[in-house]
């Protein structure tokens, strides 16, 4: 019995890797400190793994706790903190992960050039809406006490500015709204982007 043997160009082959895997997505959760961000994340990704999705969160606390533990609270030093999550995140999301970040990234500049290392059609910009009065009220981790008596220098939304998004993907108001109607609505946005569904299943 003879061999059978095939030839496939690359082209072939990555039209075929492109059916069974799925195109990573970044989803950048901003807003203030005590705004709902890792809440957030963390139900995304409880959905996303229901519908098997893959994905990855990049919490902004944790990560300042070790990858960027050598960066301050300048304005230089949140700068290089946003670049480099986005360039982590864009390396995983080149993996077909839906990355989502959980950061402050409190202005618009930072938050730009996190969408210009990711890719416009990648980033999906989320604004969590909460007040700095309900932000302060919640204060879990005592930190708004602590700048309100001037025991932390440039933080946001007290000492240093936050600049909300002008036009995000989608808004979400964690005042108003339970959290399972506004992972909800993430979920939608995302599906609405042509995203949500892998390609395998399609």
């Amino acid at each position: 019995m003879s061999k059978r043997t095939t030839s496939m160009t690359m082209d072939a082959i990555n039209r075929i890797v492109d059916r069974y895997l799925i195109s990573g997505k970044v989803v950048w959760l901003t807003g203030l400190s005590g705004a709902g961000k890792t809440t957030i994340a963390k139900e995304l990704q409880r959905q996303l793994t229901i519908d098997n999705i893959p994905s990855i969160i990049l919490d902004g606390d944790l990560i300042r706790t070790g990858l960027n533990k050598d960066l301050d609270f300048s304005s230089a030093g949140r700068l290089e903190n946003n670049r480099r999550i986005a360039e982590v995140a864009k390396l995983i999301a080149d993996n077909g992960y839906v990355v989502i970040s959980a950061t402050i990234s409190p202005l618009r500049s930072m938050r730009s050039l996190a969408e210009q290392i990711i890719g416009r059609s990648r980033f999906v910009e989320v604004y969590v809406n909460t007040s700095l009065q309900v932000c302060e009220n919640r204060d879990v981790k005592g930190l708004y006490a602590k700048a309100r008596a001037g025991q932390l220098d440039e933080f946001t939304g007290i000492s240093a500015p936050y600049e909300a998004p002008d036009q995000p993907a989608i808004c979400l108001d964690t005042e108003a709204v339970p959290l399972q109607e506004l992972v909800s609505a993430l979920v939608q946005c995302l599906h609405e982007d042509s995203y949500y569904e892998p390609s395998f299943l399609k």
